[in-house]
């Protein structure tokens, strides 16, 4: 399969985050802090203390900040013929799990074999940004990136490897801190063919020991 078949194929990603073009009609601050400050009263809170007062306010800000991407242009070059593999990891992102709406974050790992085209490696942090900011899930977020990247490079493949930690795991529920969740995602030759998807999961450091 060629690369221009293989971003044929691919699912093209709908984006589910409110993007900042977007935010200041789809975003009524107002209610979402009323709808705070109603939450607070229901949990048995004095909404009218010095210390609460401004909190309805403060926590709304916060969530339309982290349900907000920064807007961005993926800009690529010419690959120069380029044919090897290309991995930035260690790429910081938080999220909010949409079930809790507690945070969950970590690191991203992305690579991708190119066609005719690269990437700026600053653009792979904002394109993990764009999903990140959003109410997720890891598995979801995980193929978004995969898929967005497929249709921006029409690359020969894909790889992304997400490892996070969940608050809505570390903070309630089973309270196991510390636990990490790796989830995956491979396309084209990163999937199918063993060099590719060794030394990509090799990068990655999947499987490496900690001491």
């Amino acid at each position: 399969m060629t690369s221009s078949e293989f971003a044929a194929a691919a699912e093209v990603p709908r984006l589910h985050a409110v993007t900042a073009e977007e935010a200041e009609h789809a975003i009524d601050r107002d209610a979402a802090a009323d709808a705070v400050r109603a939450l607070l009263v229901a949990l048995g809170r004095d909404v009218e203390s010095e210390h609460l007062a401004d909190t309805p306010r403060r926590v709304a800000d916060a969530y339309i900040e982290m349900l907000t991407p920064r807007p961005f242009t993926p800009t690529t070059f010419p690959g120069e013929g380029y044919g090897e593999l290309v991995v930035v990891r260690d790429i910081p992102f938080d999220s909010l799990c949409e079930h809790h709406l507690l945070p969950f974050r970590g690191v991203a790992h992305l690579g991708y074999v190119p066609g005719d085209r690269i990437i700026g490696l600053s653009k792979l942090a904002r394109v993990v940004e764009q999903y990140a900011r959003d109410l997720q899930v890891q598995e979801r977020l995980t193929r978004q990136i995969a898929d967005r990247l497929v249709e921006v490079l029409h690359p020969e493949g894909v790889g992304v490897v997400i490892e996070a930690e969940h608050l809505c795991m570390s903070l309630r529920g089973v309270q196991v801190p510390g636990t990490r969740t790796i989830t995956s995602s491979l396309a084209g030759v990163v999937r199918d063919d063993d060099r590719f998807r060794r030394e990509f999961l090799e990068r990655c450091g999947v499987g490496r020991t900690e001491h």
